[in-house]
């Protein structure tokens, strides 16, 4: 882990509080404007930022007092695919309104029966005219009850690997034949969806790259990552951070011996992420390949979540669970909404399996899993 940041009169940094300067409260608008809300993304959407100038920026905004926006699915998944495999139409079309946050994305990738095998999806589009017609359904839509736009993995033919038979769409959730139905969760809230596609025409100039290479294109989108130095929550960057969980349990002033040895090897597991997020960052920052120290780092951390949320309930005690305040909130009861919400950590994503399997051959090179015959 040997880096550190360029000193204050690096001109990058002299170039971003001059901006700061200029914008002491900037609005999303002002943010996307300025490049800062991905700004890895090649100019005029983003900064051309390489990975030390995104932790000077994030540095920079963080001595400001203020936090730069998280990576939505718009901004963090179509974005990248559309400026890897679209045409100088749809980038101009979807990309300002991605960036101002003034349309919503929503990912249609997983099936009932294709998850973590995504490649097994059933959903299939056949060329009519101008036009793809869908029909299919997927689930774990996230916000897809209420997001503008989706980005669909489709199949396209029969013939081949499926892998190679897969296409990329952008699909206006407003369109005829998209019926959505909120899945509840064990929070009580909504995030999730089960969206189902009847007969939907999706015009052909909305599929990003050629016909029968989405596959390569969803890998795009969830190779691409922002570095940043900000501590976000325990359960996906959502919730409390590792900070407030601390403040939460020593709060409690717990005097159980199992308790307190719990405590600490929770306070463990925090310096252990915290010094393998370094890793992965001086990875990045140095031009190397971080990709099995995120699976290691998504592994630990999920678990960790989990067991930051359980350890807090156990301390407040049963009768938390009884006040009333079901559906929980994240904004109005991060603890109690946190509790439910972590047993999501080691399934959305990439399960603990695939996590287990990637370190597995990637890192300890292991045997391939066996692959079941086609």
């Amino acid at each position: 882990m040997d880096f550190s940041l360029p000193p204050d009169d690096d001109p990058r940094r002299v170039e971003v509080r001059a901006w700061l300067a200029d914008h002491p409260e900037p609005t999303r608008k002002d943010l996307a404007e300025g490049g800062f809300v991905a700004p890895h993304w090649p100019r005029p959407w983003g900064r051309d930022a390489d990975p030390e100038t995104q932790l000077i920026i994030d540095d920079e905004f963080r001595a400001a007092g203020l936090r730069l926006p998280g990576a939505s699915i718009g901004v963090g998944w179509a974005g990248p695919t559309i400026l890897a495999g679209g045409t100088e139409e749809q980038k101009a079309r979807f990309l300002p309104p991605m960036l101002d946050d003034t349309e919503g994305w929503c990912q249609l990738f997983s099936e009932p029966e294709a998850g973590s095998d995504l490649a097994s999806l059933r959903t299939r589009a056949v060329r009519d005219g101008d036009v793809y017609v869908v029909n299919g359904s997927k689930i774990w839509s996230t916000r897809a009850d209420v997001t503008d736009w989706g980005i669909l993995l489709a199949r396209t033919a029969d013939e081949g690997p499926p892998q190679k038979c897969i296409s990329y769409f952008l699909l206006d959730m407003s369109t005829p034949g998209i019926e959505v139905r909120p899945i509840i969760e064990m929070t009580g809230g909504r995030h999730f969806n089960e969206t189902f596609l009847t007969e939907v025409r999706i015009p052909a100039g909305n599929m990003v790259g050629a016909e029968n290479e989405g596959w390569k294109l969803a890998k795009v989108t969830l190779a691409n990552e922002r570095v940043s130095l900000s501590e976000g929550g325990v359960l996906w960057g959502r919730g409390p951070a590792d900070p407030a969980v601390l403040d939460r349990l020593r709060s409690f002033a717990c005097s159980d011996p199992v308790l307190r040895q719990r405590i600490a090897d929770l306070y463990t597991e925090m310096v252990i992420l915290r010094l393998l997020n370094r890793r992965i960052m001086s990875a990045q920052v140095t031009g190397g390949d971080p990709g099995p120290l995120s699976s290691v780092r998504k592994a630990i951390g999920d678990k960790h979540g989990q067991k930051a949320m359980a350890l807090v309930k156990d301390l407040e005690g049963p009768s938390t669970m009884l006040d009333g305040n079901y559906p929980y909130e994240e904004h109005e009861d991060p603890w109690a909404w946190g509790h439910y919400f972590s047993r999501a950590l080691t399934i959305g994503g990439g399960t603990s399996e695939v996590q287990r399997n990637i370190i597995g051959e990637r890192l300890l090179g292991l045997p391939r899993e066996p692959r079941p015959a086609a």
